[in-house]
């Protein structure tokens, strides 16, 4: 392991291997530090962490000069997570300095109505850490939810060539969310901090059992937390854009801070009726995805859907009731088509393992046909029909624990994905598989060099189409398996997805 110390000096990563995960930190690391970098070991083949006591996000009346500095031990932990290099820079930023400014509407809520400046002063030097390292990917914890927002808004918005990874808040085990600033508490203070959680899980309960009100959920975090703790704010929230919602919705972003003598802390959770993961597998045509989804459905004990399917059959239907293919005729066939999908946990071997109807029909194999093939690209490429779809497709995973695979999962059915995988291969790799799937006992299989230009020319339609385009959602883990079997796809996902 490297420790780099000024900007300079950052030129070494121009020669490491690819994807480099970045995460950044002020140091004084701890057990949530070491699961973003463990994270990070595990997802990217080159990791690097910052350790920077950021002054621009500290106000003048906050504990910038008493902020624990331990940088001896955070390089230690370092080495121990694997990371490949430690940039600790003396010196970012300095009075006068270009300050990046985050929209308001993202500020001035939650902890930006009690520390103003400070999200500028994140936002500055995120900035500065993304350009010099250059990462693809950043890992942020969750527990700090408006900085999450703030930074992803920021590279949506500056298009930025990183996907941001929220990471799940880590706790001791009494439920206190781990941060640095814990160790500033007082006996008596640790041991009142945990009714922070507890108050939060309260609240989820409620609305588990069927409360939306804002207020009463606010109410019945404020009666949970004693006189000892004085109540910053308690807010819900959309996620994303951090406005405050009045009846909650799925997400809502419930959020609090507190202060426990000087010490203050902020903690936060989701209330959703998601109860598992959800991962989307996204990639081109002939990639594995299909039977890598089947595979990784079955050894995680989640629902497989082919949401692939649900176009193939609006495709299938279109053909055989000799509809137009045109976006009026294609949306209004979408509207109107009853799509029934069922998961069979123990489909045959060879056949899908999502069943599917139009109407009274089951098209599971009719869907399949050459002719399909060569059009189902031209019916999801209309805007029309794949907003129909993609509504019901949302609706069909909202509760979680489920695999969808398609070319826009990550990207605009499900965006919120808690792990996104984007399986690849070669053109030429891809037209061998296809070539194996078409061939049949007693028929010369297809030309090999057809199927290749049409698998390139599906390519750049899939690629290039307007409405969701085939592309990488920045936060997707990028697969290439060309050398690895279905087996050592499948393992490697779910050894990513066991982390969750």
């Amino acid at each position: 392991m490297k420790v780099i110390t000024h900007p300079a000096d950052l030129g070494a990563l121009r020669d490491s291997p690819g994807p480099i995960g970045l995460v950044p930190t002020m140091g004084a690391l701890h057990r949530g530090h070491y699961s973003l970098l463990a994270r990070a070991r595990r997802e990217c083949a080159t990791v690097v962490a910052s350790i920077y006591v950021n002054p621009l996000q500290f106000g003048p009346q906050e504990d910038f000069n008493r902020y624990p500095r331990t940088l001896s031990e955070d390089v230690q932990l370092c080495e121990e997570a694997g990371v490949d290099y430690v940039f600790a820079p003396r010196q970012l930023t300095e009075q006068g300095c270009t300050l990046v400014v985050p929209p308001p509407a993202l500020t001035n809520t939650l902890c930006g109505l009690h520390r103003p400046g400070h999200f500028v002063g994140v936002a500055t030097v995120v900035l500065q850490l993304l350009h010099l390292v250059q990462p693809q990917r950043t890992y942020l914890g969750e527990k700090d939810a408006q900085q999450l927002a703030v930074i992803q808004k920021l590279t949506r918005d500056l298009y930025l060539p990183v996907g941001i990874i929220p990471c799940r808040t880590i706790r001791e085990l009494d439920g206190l969310a781990l941060s640095s600033r814990n160790r500033y508490l007082s006996a008596e203070e640790r041991q009142e901090a945990p009714r922070i959680y507890k108050a939060l899980l309260e609240a989820q309960a409620a609305f588990l059992a069927g409360q939306t009100d804002a207020q009463a959920l606010q109410a019945l975090i404020t009666q949970q937390l004693g006189s000892l703790l004085t109540l910053d704010y308690v807010a819900l929230v959309h996620p994303l854009t951090l406005q405050p919602v009045h009846a909650v919705i799925d997400p809502t972003l419930l959020a609090v801070a507190v202060r426990l003598g000087s010490t203050r802390l902020i903690d936060n959770i989701r209330l959703t009726h998601q109860k598992a993961p959800i991962i989307a597998i996204d990639g081109p045509a002939g990639s594995g995805k299909s039977t890598v989804a089947v595979q990784v459905a079955r050894k995680l004990g989640f629902v497989h859907l082919d949401t692939g399917a649900m176009y193939r059959a609006v495709t299938w239907a279109a053909l055989s009731r000799r509809i137009a293919l045109t976006p009026l005729e294609l949306t209004r066939l979408a509207h109107q088509l009853d799509l029934r999908l069922q998961t069979v946990p123990d489909a045959l071997a060879g056949r899908p393992a999502t069943r599917i109807w139009v109407e009274d029909t089951e098209v599971t194999d009719l869907i399949r046909t050459p002719l399909v093939n060569a059009q189902v690209s031209t019916v999801a490429a209309v805007e029309g029909v794949r907003q129909v779809l993609v509504q019901k497709q949302q609706m069909l995973g909202r509760k979680g624990g489920v695999v969808m695979e398609g070319r826009d999962i990550g990207t605009q059915v499900f965006p919120q994905a808690d792990l996104k995988i984007f399986l690849t291969a070669s053109p030429e790799v891809r037209a061998q598989r296809r070539q194996k799937d078409l061939t049949r006992p007693g028929t010369p299989p297809p030309a090999l060099a057809s199927l290749t230009l049409q698998i390139q020319q599906r390519d750049l339609q899939d690629s290039t189409r307007s409405a969701s385009p085939l592309i990488q959602a920045p936060d997707a883990l990028l697969l290439n398996t060309d050398a690895l079997s279905v087996e050592e796809v499948t393992e490697c996902i779910c050894t990513w997805a066991r982390y969750l």
